[in-house]
């Protein structure tokens, strides 16, 4: 892996693919190819492929194409490793090559959306870049852990190069390499690394996808059509924190804050993708939003002093905007699995009474909401005895779906505070909201 660089893009190739059927027969440990569909990892995959097709028999050995999905890439990007993914999928069976693909997601507790409007997360900065860790890091990690137990250890293989940036080389000239030009992950265990077009520049590698064929048939002229569109460079498959953050010039996520301008989403508008213009604005407000007075508690969660999570009203006025935005472009901004997992999220913090879930029907979507199982007849007569009072009767039907569903016997050890506790927290919930409904009638 460290042998001088050829002169000419056909001994590069040649010298490349040979290093590499080196590496893979000399153990049993699988490979896993970390794709994200740019033009570096997609060299690289297309070399994998390639040594496979040369090595026919021979290639015993299982190679896991990882990629994946934070379901907030730009909309043309997702679309474009949506259909390589199936593209070689498709092919691997054709061609009976040793070939897994997985497509990684982030729990919907970990999602953009899941942080941001379920727990009211501040949209990611250069200082808290929290998107990073849970929607990238997380995912692939967990897929890389599950491989290396069931093998016992795997080989990563990275497009990282020498040439992509000053940091980018520093960093792989700094890590020890053994007698095979491979390192260790120095995060994840049982994960050696191997970077196989480390020396390559990045006219070789636009040279080689354009030039040669694809193995399973890909057009590679749209992905640099792609790049020139975007202005920019791609966005990595993340392992680690030591990555560069996504955003700016780079293929990522269509709601990046890191940056204060994403010159790959204006890239994409300037060229004529006009539909990517309510994106922008949306993204462009949820910065503003960031800072602005009103919308964020004065203490964090950690109960200090200074900006804190978005509040309750924040994180409605988010939600009902998203929704309303992804009516507006006609594709789908947010999952199912998220928006509930934004409902369980608000009944743990402040929403006794449903309201993301009425915020969804609006739209036509839909939450889980936590099943009341008081009979029909009780819970009329319970609404009507609750308005005769000036009660609200969702706080009555809260508490006794609380009873019934959380604390079915007061028998346990322990039962009776925890009740208590639920329904002083309940009472609390109840007691902001109806503040809060005040507030804005006030307004």
């Amino acid at each position: 892996m460290n042998a001088p660089v050829p002169s000419t893009l056909n001994s590069l190739i040649s010298q490349t693919e040979d290093d590499l059927i080196a590496l893979y027969l000399s153990d049993n440990r699988p490979w896993v190819v970390a794709y994200s569909g740019g033009k570096d990892s997609t060299a690289v995959l297309q070399l994998t492929v390639s040594i496979l097709k040369r090595l026919g028999t021979k290639a015993k050995k299982h190679v896991f194409v990882l990629s994946s999905d934070t379901h907030v890439e730009a909309p043309n990007v997702a679309a474009y490793v949506h259909g390589a993914l199936r593209n070689i999928e498709k092919a691997a069976v054709e061609h009976n090559w040793p070939i897994t693909v997985r497509l990684e997601h982030p729990k919907p507790e970990e999602s953009f959306w899941g942080k941001l409007i379920g727990k009211g997360y501040p949209p990611p900065s250069r200082w808290f870049r929290w998107c990073t860790s849970n929607m990238k890091i997380k995912p692939s990690r967990r897929a890389i852990d599950q491989i290396a137990q069931q093998y016992g250890s795997v080989l990563l293989l990275l497009g990282t190069r020498y040439s992509e940036s000053i940091q980018r080389g520093r960093t792989m000239q700094a890590r020890e390499v053994n007698s095979k030009g491979l390192n260790p992950h120095h995060e994840i265990p049982n994960a050696l690394v191997a970077s196989p077009i480390a020396n390559w520049t990045t006219d070789e590698v636009w040279e080689y996808l354009t030039q040669e064929a694809c193995p399973w048939g890909a057009d590679h002229h749209f992905l640099l059509s792609l790049y020139r569109q975007a202005n920019g460079g791609e966005c990595p498959i993340v392992l680690d924190l030591n990555t560069p953050s996504c955003g700016g010039s780079r293929f990522g996520c269509w709601t990046c804050t890191v940056v204060k301008e994403d010159k790959s989403m204006q890239g994409f508008v300037d060229s004529g993708v006009t539909e990517f213009l309510p994106l922008m604005d949306f993204r462009n407000w949820l910065i503003e939003l960031r800072d602005k007075p009103g919308y964020r508690s004065e203490v964090k969660r950690n109960n200090s002093l200074g900006h804190g999570p978005f509040l309750p009203s924040a994180r409605q006025e988010i939600l009902d905007r998203l929704l309303a935005l992804e009516q507006e472009v006609g594709s789908p901004l947010i999952t199912d699995d998220e928006l509930s997992a934004i409902q369980a999220e608000w009944q743990l913090e402040f929403d006794y009474a449903g309201i993301g879930a009425k915020i969804a029907g609006k739209y036509g979507r839909s939450m889980i909401v936590s099943e009341n199982k008081i009979p029909a007849g009780e819970s009329e007569l319970l609404e009507q005895a609750a308005l005769r009072h000036d009660v609200p009767p969702e706080l009555v039907q809260a508490l006794l779906d609380l009873r019934h569903r959380k604390w079915p016997s007061l028998d346990k050890w322990g039962a009776k505070a925890g009740l208590e506790k639920d329904v002083g927290l309940l009472i609390e919930k109840a007691t902001k909201q109806a503040e809060f409904v005040a507030d804005t009638e006030q307004r």
